[in-house]
């Protein structure tokens, strides 16, 4: 039974976020600010936070900030604001992924069930079918989750590994936005063009010397994405 945190400064919100998802057997932590969430996460063993983004005392995006400082969890912000710009902000900060209010909860179970999947999979270190992938000085262990670029570390996101790997393992394969999201989302590509270009731009500031120039991870202009074979 997965430990979840929801944060949000509405105590109604967070008992009904609370309701439908113990309904689905996970355990649920509250905060009601984000100096509350970064507390709480630092004692508990939380798997996947979800944090809106107007509270007192720390808001969602400096908590956020905070959080991606030494933790990878999933993160859902949550936000009343559903503007294109707020989007890319929240996923720029480092969030997995943005629920407009007022939301479907259904919807938000159905993208903690989606996220929770692939966290537990990249934590998942019993697989028997360990695997590693290497472009050049880009190397990417699927048993250990761990990628390296020239034998230094870089720590990625879930959704950042799985768009990596993705790419890795098909290097030299052009990949279109919406093919890339309907591969790591799982659902249908409506509107995902700002999702993925945030999420590519992180990884290129994570493997690439130059993100300006990179080496590895190319667009390619009017088609999509691809790892450049070495």
């Amino acid at each position: 039974m997965a430990n979840i945190l929801v944060c949000d400064d509405d105590k109604e919100i967070v008992e009904a976020i609370q309701i439908y998802l113990e309904n689905e057997n996970y355990h649920i932590f509250k905060a009601y600010d984000g100096e509350q969430a970064i507390e709480i996460l630092k004692q508990e063993d939380i798997k996947l936070l979800i944090i809106d983004v107007m509270m007192p005392k720390l808001d969602g995006i400096h908590a956020t900030l905070k959080i991606r400082e030494y933790s990878s969890i999933p993160i859902i912000i949550l936000s009343a604001k559903s503007e294109d710009a707020d989007k890319i902000l929240g996923l720029n900060i480092g969030a997995d992924d943005y629920v407009t209010k007022p939301f479907n909860p259904l919807e938000l179970v159905a993208r903690v069930k989606s996220h929770l999947r692939r966290y537990t999979k990249l934590g998942n270190l019993q697989e028997n079918n360990s695997c590693e992938y290497r472009v050049g000085g880009l190397s990417i262990n699927d048993e250990t989750k761990e990628v390296t670029v020239d034998d230094e570390a870089v720590r990625l996101t879930p959704i950042e590994y799985n768009i990596l790997l993705l790419l890795v393992k098909n290097a030299g394969r052009v990949f279109s936005i919406e093919q890339i999201y309907e591969a790591i989302w799982n659902e249908e590509a409506i509107g995902a063009d700002n999702t993925v270009a945030v999420h590519i731009r992180h990884i290129r500031e994570k493997i690439e010397i130059n993100p300006k120039e990179p080496r590895y991870l190319k667009v390619v202009w009017g088609v999509g994405y691809k790892i450049e074979k070495q």
